[in-house]
C-alpha cells in the first residue's frame, strides 16, 4: 500500500509540474523564479492538502513559506497553513504542551505571513489579535495593544472584531485607564457606520451607569480634540441616545457644516429638530436630505408630517404625493395620512352636508390605502368604520336629488385647496 501511495504521490507531482512550473515561472522575475526543489515541495503539499493528509502535507508546505512563498501566493499558502494549524490544534487529541506550540507556531506563521508578501495582509493583523486574546494567557493590556495595532492598519475590518475590542475595553475599565471613552468612541464609530444596526446604542447604554456622566464624558473628549468629526458624532449620538436632544444640536450642527454631503448626520439632525418642534429647521433639514436622496420617500413624508401638525394640509398633500411617487413600490403610509388630512379638514369646519363630502373624501382614501394591502390595513379599515356615520346618509343625497354614481366636486370655505371630487355611492 505505500509502494502505491508513493506512486500515486509521484503521478500527481509530475502533473502538478507540468502543468504548474511555466506557469508560476511565468509571473515572476529572475529574483523570484521558483527553483525545482520548492516547486516539488509546494506540490507535494498541494496533492496532500487535497486529500486532507495534513500530516504529510504540513512540513513541505513549511519549507516553502520559510523559505520562497513568493512564487506561490496565488494558491493562498499561508491561509492554508493557517487551517492545519487550527485543524491540528482543536480536531486532534493534543496536549496543553502541544496547544501551546500550535499556537506559538500559528502567531509565527502570522509575522511571516506579513513578512513575506501575503495577500490581504490586514487578514493576518487581524486574525493575529484575535488568536492573542482568545489562544493566550496575553495580558489585557497586550490583547488591547494588539486590537489596537490591528485596527489602526485595519480600520475596515469586521465589525465583530472591533466589538470584540468594545467589549474587551468596557470590562476592564478601572475609571484611570479610559478604556470606558474609547469604548464608547468605538461604538460612536461603529453607529455611524453602520446606524441601521442598534446593537452598537445597546452598547453604548449598557456602559454608563449615569447617562448624564456619560454624556459629560463625551463631550469633554470632544472639547479635547474639537476637529475630530468621530468624537463629535460620539457625543451627538450619545445625546441623542438619552434623548439630551438640545445638547445634541450643537455636534450635530458642527458636523453637517464639516461633512455637508454626509446623509448620516442631516438625518440625525433632522430629526432633532422635530423632536424640539423647531420645525422650520427640521423642514430645512428635510429638504437638504432630499437633494443628498432624491429617491428617499421617507424625507418627503417626513415633511409632510410637519407640515400637517402646522396645519398647512395642502403643503402637506403636496409632499404626500411626492413621497407616494419617489419610489416604484406601493406605499401605503401617504394615502393613510392624506385620508387624515381631509378628516382633519372636515373635523375644523363643520358638520353640514359639504363637510360630509369631505368626510366620505377621507373614506374614499383610506380605502386606496387598504387596498395596498400594507401595515396600515388594519388601521385604515378602523378609519372607514369610525366614519360610517360622519360621511353623507342615503337621505341625505335624496333629499338633494342626487343620484348614484353622481360625481360631486368637494367646495366650501374650507376646502379651497382640496380641489378634488367624490362619486356618490
Amino acid at each position: 500500500m505505500k509502494t502505491i501511495r508513493l506512486i500515486l504521490v509521484s503521478l500527481s507531482v509530475v502533473i502538478f509540474l507540468g502543468v504548474n512550473s511555466a506557469k508560476i515561472s511565468a509571473k515572476h522575475t529572475s529574483e523570484t523564479v521558483v527553483s525545482d526543489s520548492l516547486l516539488m515541495k509546494f506540490s507535494l503539499f498541494w496533492e496532500a492538502y487535497k486529500n486532507k493528509d495534513y500530516q504529510f502535507a504540513y512540513p513541505h508546505l513549511w519549507d516553502v513559506i520559510n523559505n520562497n512563498p513568493s512564487g506561490f501566493i496565488q494558491y493562498k499558502p499561508f491561509r492554508k497553513m493557517e487551517d492545519m494549524i487550527l485543524y491540528f490544534k482543536d480536531s486532534t487529541d493534543a496536549s496543553p504542551e502541544q496547544i501551546k506550540m500550535y499556537v506559538d507556531t500559528l502567531l509565527a506563521m502570522y509575522d511571516i505571513a506579513l513578512e513575506k508578501g501575503a495577500k490581504n495582509p490586514e487578514y493576518f493583523i487581524i486574525k493575529k489579535a484575535y488568536a492573542i486574546e482568545t489562544m493566550t494567557d496575553a495580558s489585557v493590556e497586550e490583547v488591547v495593544a494588539a486590537y489596537e495595532y490591528a485596527l489602526s492598519n485595519y480600520p475596515d475590518a469586521p465589525s465583530y472584531y472591533k466589538d470584540r475590542l468594545g467589549i474587551i475595553y468596557t470590562e476592564n475599565d478601572d475609571g484611570a485607564n479610559g478604556y470606558k471613552e474609547k469604548a464608547l468612541e468605538l461604538y460612536s464609530s461603529l453607529a455611524e457606520q453602520d446606524p441601521e444596526n442598534d446593537l452598537w446604542n445597546q452598547r453604548m447604554k449598557s456602559i454608563a451607569e449615569d447617562p448624564e456622566e456619560l454624556a459629560s464624558i463625551m463631550k469633554k473628549s470632544w472639547d479635547l480634540d474639537p476637529d475630530n468629526l468621530g468624537k463629535a458624532y460620539a457625543y451627538a449620538e450619545t445625546c441623542y441616545n438619552y434623548q439630551f436632544y438640545e445638547q445634541s444640536l450643537e455636534p450635530l450642527k458642527f458636523l453637517t457644516e464639516k461633512a455637508p454631503d454626509v446623509i448620516n448626520y442631516w438625518r440625525k439632525l433632522a430629526s432633532v429638530y422635530t423632536k424640539l418642534e423647531q420645525n422650520d429647521n427640521a423642514i430645512n433639514a428635510y429638504k437638504t436630505l432630499i437633494e443628498l436622496e432624491p429617491n428617499n420617500r421617507e424625507n418627503y413624508y417626513n415633511i409632510a408630517v410637519i407640515y400637517q401638525k402646522l396645519g398647512q394640509l395642502s403643503v402637506a398633500r403636496s409632499y404626500l404625493q411626492k413621497a407616494s411617487s419617489a419610489s416604484e413600490e406601493p406605499w401605503d403610509l401617504p394615502l393613510y395620512v392624506e385620508a387624515q388630512l381631509y378628516e382633519q379638514a372636515a373635523r375644523d369646519c363643520g358638520f353640514e352636508f359639504e363637510d360630509k363630502l369631505v368626510y366620505q373624501l377621507a373614506v374614499d382614501t383610506y380605502k386606496k390605502a387598504a387596498a395596498l394591502n400594507g401595515p396600515q390595513l388594519s388601521y385604515a379599515r378602523e378609519r372607514i368604520r369610525a366614519l360610517e356615520n360622519s360621511v353623507p346618509q342615503q337621505e341625505d343625497y335624496f333629499f338633494r336629488n342626487i343620484k348614484s354614481g353622481t360625481v360631486i366636486k368637494i367646495e366650501g370655505k374650507c376646502y379651497g385647496w382640496i380641489n378634488r371630487s367624490i362619486t356618490v355611492p
